[in-house]
């Protein structure tokens, strides 16, 4: 039976700072048109967090039971190292949904109806990333469902339901940060090209290549702090978010150094804590927005 400690590291923190991001920047950018409602931003904290973790289970227990983890070179794998057995795993992944759900059906309730079919797509892509007979994350299409669900669902509907509408500051941010976490996926398949080739793992990154996706993580990157400059004609404070390029940077020279293998484990948390500052910063700049408003 797999120990708490091991339990805390299939959840793969490092990879948290993709939840909270979306829900910084989308109160944030509730907060610029006066629409700021922190027990709802709690609230949506708790989605991001449950289905980060509960798609962090759900993928160990999937990768685990395909034979996909069997030679990995990054964080503990619970069902593919044998600590855990897969069907407690993919307990712990639906236990993890199942909060988000409750939470997020308190925000439908008091928000729109409609929301409860948005958190039941996210449910589902949670789970088909890596699960089922057609996982898209093994197609090639991982960081277009990151991009969706952890940018533009995730930043958009945290403004929605405090604000009750969206705004271009809201759609920026979520775009920013969307192209972030995507950054950190890309990264993360970039480690792991060699291991999942062999055992016909299609990521983006195996399609596109080593060389290519290194590209990509840096136009994510520069994507997404170009977003943040474009604001500062209305949100002067969202110069603020250039300061994200100093974790960003050594990453970035570590991604362009061609470094392989384990080293690039410090780029995933370089990366997330780009995100985070990013989308911080950003996020406090449309507070200040507001509050001069």
């Amino acid at each position: 039976m797999a120990s708490a400690t091991e339990w805390v590291e299939g959840a793969r923190l490092r990879t948290l700072p993709a939840a909270v991001a979306p829900v910084l920047a989308g109160t944030g950018a509730a907060a610029a048109v006066g629409g700021a409602v922190w027990w709802k931003a709690l609230l949506c904290l708790v989605v991001a967090l449950g289905l980060q973790v509960g798609v962090n289970y759900a993928n160990d227990y999937s990768d685990g039971i395909r034979g996909t983890d069997a030679d990995r070179v990054g964080p503990l794998r619970l069902v593919g190292s044998g600590a855990a057995q897969a069907p407690v795993v993919r307990a712990a992944a639906f236990g993890c949904f199942g909060v988000a759900a409750v939470a997020g059906t308190v925000l439908a309730l008091t928000s729109g109806w409609w929301l409860l079919l948005v958190g039941a797509s996210a449910i589902a892509a949670a789970w088909f990333y890596t699960g089922g007979s057609r996982p898209y994350g093994y197609r090639g299409y991982g960081e277009l469902g990151v991009f969706v669900f952890f940018g533009l669902v995730a930043v958009l509907g945290t403004t929605y339901v405090q604000a009750g509408r969206l705004t271009w500051a809201a759609l920026a941010g979520a775009v920013g940060v969307g192209a972030y976490a995507c950054a950190i996926l890309v990264a993360n398949n970039i480690r792991d090209i060699p291991s999942d080739r062999s055992t016909g793992k299609r990521t983006l990154a195996v399609l596109l290549g080593d060389l290519a996706s290194r590209r990509l993580y840096v136009a994510l990157v520069l994507g997404a702090q170009g977003l943040g400059v474009a604001l500062v004609p209305w949100h002067p404070w969202a110069a603020l978010s250039l300061l994200a390029l100093v974790p960003a940077l050594p990453a970035t020279r570590v991604m362009l150094a061609g470094t392989r293998g384990p080293a690039l484990i410090p780029v995933l948390r370089d990366t997330g804590r780009a995100e985070l500052v990013y989308a911080g910063l950003l996020g406090l700049a449309l507070v200040i927005s507001g509050a001069g408003g």
